[in-house]
């Protein structure tokens, strides 16, 4: 669980620990609370897996046999964009759970977004999907590579699937900016400003950014009412993007939205601020609420409590979700200074074996799936 300041914020960048550390973070369950300034409170459970050794990924129960599930297959169906030679009864759908509200006091400002990938039956002959009890659920979109939350955006609001991510400060979309080629690419769903009553022009204001994988982004600025998890951010910026390079054409998702601290957001020559700073001056909120939290699940825990499924709150920490776990929340100090949420990690253990290194540091990163050692 991580706590927020509402003064600074993060760049894109690949999530790391200790040097000679490679760890998957798709393997991973975490918990973040911001609470404090400067300060950082961090829970994390980590479940290790093996990856098949083939060219495609396998799931486990597959493994033994070299059969490339119906999972898999769909999903680079849906990231190449290529048509399969004969017809299959499967499709990949993105399912988001109804949100929910805080409790006591917080239950008017403050939710919580839960967000399910699941593989559903074709029915019908216009291929028409159901969400009826048969499905699978899964809280990852290919192996826990990226999670998505509904974010509303507009007046009426237009809903688009965010990735959440501590790990940069600009809130992004797919736009009516885009060439028409790429607004018409399968799976996206594109804003349209002239469709919003409350969508604001920023005139000559532009953003660029350029990510860890060297992924890259950029357009014009406006600013518009955000909701997600049940609260509504007055005149947000928001970044519209009118060129993305093929990593974010080919993958799911219509953008992002960006948790790190505000001072590295790219927008020139005014930078905006995120939508949890907005957040924290727009509502009528306590000190000690001034916070969100991250709780990752995995399609490995389908068969925990929880079914793995993940979250986001803003304002609050789930409770009930850390009694489950069975840890405790640490706190640590952290050094905003470049953006991130970072904080000293001297040390890293994987299986039993300890690396040390004194003076290393690492950052929480929502987006990405890697922790990788520099």
């Amino acid at each position: 669980m991580l706590r927020l300041d509402p003064l600074a914020w993060g760049y894109p960048t690949m999530a790391v620990c200790s040097a000679g550390c490679t760890l998957d973070l798709a393997m991973a369950k975490l918990v973040w609370t911001a609470s404090g300034r400067g300060r950082y409170d961090w829970w994390i459970r980590v479940v290790f897996a093996r990856w098949a050794g083939a060219a495609l990924p396998l799931d486990s129960k597959h493994r033994r046999l070299g059969y490339i599930s119906p999972k898999s297959y769909v999903y680079l169906l849906q990231k190449w964009g290529f048509q399969p030679t004969l017809p299959g009864p499967y499709v990949h759908v993105d399912k988001v759970v109804r949100q929910q509200f805080g409790f006591g006091f917080l239950k008017k400002v403050l939710g919580k977004t839960r967000t399910d990938s699941v593989l559903a039956k074709k029915e019908g002959p216009e291929g028409a999907t159901t969400r009826e009890p048969r499905e699978v659920p899964t809280q990852d979109i290919q192996y826990d590579s990226i999670y998505l939350s509904e974010v509303y955006i507009g007046t009426p609001p237009q809903k688009l699937l965010l990735d959440f991510d501590t790990g940069s400060a600009d809130t992004w979309v797919w736009s009516t900016e885009l060439p028409s080629a790429i607004q018409k690419t399968a799976g996206h769903s594109v804003f349209d400003p002239k469709k919003s009553s409350t969508f604001k022009p920023q005139k000559n204001s532009t953003w660029k950014i350029s990510y860890g994988d060297k992924s890259s982004a950029s357009g014009v600025v406006g600013t518009d009412n955000v909701t997600m998890g049940g609260l509504t951010v007055k005149n947000q910026g928001v970044q519209l993007a009118n060129r993305m390079s093929s990593e974010f054409v080919r993958t799911t998702g219509d953008g992002l939205l960006g948790l790190a601290w505000g001072h590295i957001n790219t927008v020139t020559p005014r930078q905006v601020a995120t939508p949890v700073a907005n957040m924290i001056a727009q509502a009528n909120i306590s000190k000690s609420a001034e916070l969100f939290t991250a709780y990752l699940g995995s399609w490995r825990d389908a068969n925990d409590e929880d079914h793995g499924e993940s979250f986001y709150t803003f304002g609050y920490i789930d409770e009930e979700t850390v009694k489950k776990s069975g840890e405790e929340i640490y706190w640590t100090p952290i050094d905003n200074s470049q953006g991130f949420w970072m904080f000293d990690s001297p040390s890293a253990t994987v299986n039993g074996r300890t690396v040390q290194q004194s003076g290393n540091t690492a950052i929480a990163d929502t987006g990405t799936t890697l922790c990788s050692g520099l």
